[in-house]
């Protein structure tokens, strides 16, 4: 049993707004490569920059649609872990609650979680390179090329936020609103130096919400949380939930 301080607890129970950013080390302990440990095998000769840029796809469709196809079907092949779960539940104990989430995989939705912001898109959606119309139905085993928008016949993409482009614009006013409201902020498997994600512990912290970081590892965000609880998300999360509604 993992000891909690009692007033971490307590402002759980008590907080009327919850908000959640998770990050990668969240989805690899589900055994999702992270982005830089994805470059393995084919792949290791690539920067990431040369694989997840507009003007990657524009100079190599098909290679960098290759790439994430590779990423789609590994993270259909994972499943939720614990961490996934505990936040899953945590959401009914709070009147209010927000997970903005930095990872692709839509695991958070899969465990069950319902108000998740992506702040970086889906790998498991696609859509049109041109209209950024959402395309439900396309053929991975296209020949040399990447499949194609059926309405304007221009390349279809992963939905994700590559370098150079920005949040979208709700997913990042949501997310930016929940760390203005909340009374608590929980800050799990993520370093919190991108931004502009690292901005709402920021947020959270200058509105005097209680800031709680869940990682293995010191970062640069610790100093300034009222608990950094050292540890897996996949063993922290849940031992937290439980302690706080047992």
């Amino acid at each position: 049993m993992i000891p909690f301080a009692p007033p971490l607890l307590a402002a759980l129970r008590s907080a009327r707004m919850i908000a959640v950013l998770t990050g990668a080390g969240v989805s690899a302990e589900s055994g999702v490569p992270t982005f830089r440990d994805a470059q393995t095998g084919l792949w290791a000769r690539f920067d990431p920059r040369e694989l997840a840029t507009p003007e990657a796809f524009a100079r190599n469709p098909k290679l960098v649609w290759d790439w994430y196809a590779e990423r789609r079907a590994k993270v259909a092949a994972v499943k939720p872990n614990p961490a996934h779960y505990a936040l899953a539940a945590l959401e009914t104990h709070a009147p209010q609650f927000l997970l903005a989430t930095q990872n692709v995989d839509g695991l958070h939705q899969r465990a069950g979680s319902a108000n998740v912001v992506e702040l970086h898109g889906s790998i498991t959606r696609v859509k049109c390179s041109r209209e950024g119309s959402l395309v439900e139905h396309w053929n991975d085993a296209a020949n040399d090329e990447p499949p194609r928008c059926p309405s304007c016949g221009a390349y279809l993409r992963p939905d994700v936020v590559w370098f150079n482009e920005l949040l979208p614009h709700a997913a990042q006013t949501a997310a930016d609103s929940a760390a203005r409201r909340c009374d608590v902020l929980l800050v799990a498997g993520t370093s919190a130096e991108v931004y502009p994600a690292a901005a709402l512990p920021e947020v959270a912290l200058r509105r005097g919400a209680c800031v709680v970081e869940v990682n293995p590892n010191e970062t640069q965000l610790s100093a300034d949380v009222a608990y950094a609880l050292r540890g897996p998300a996949g063993v922290v999360l849940p031992a937290l939930v439980a302690a706080a509604w047992p």
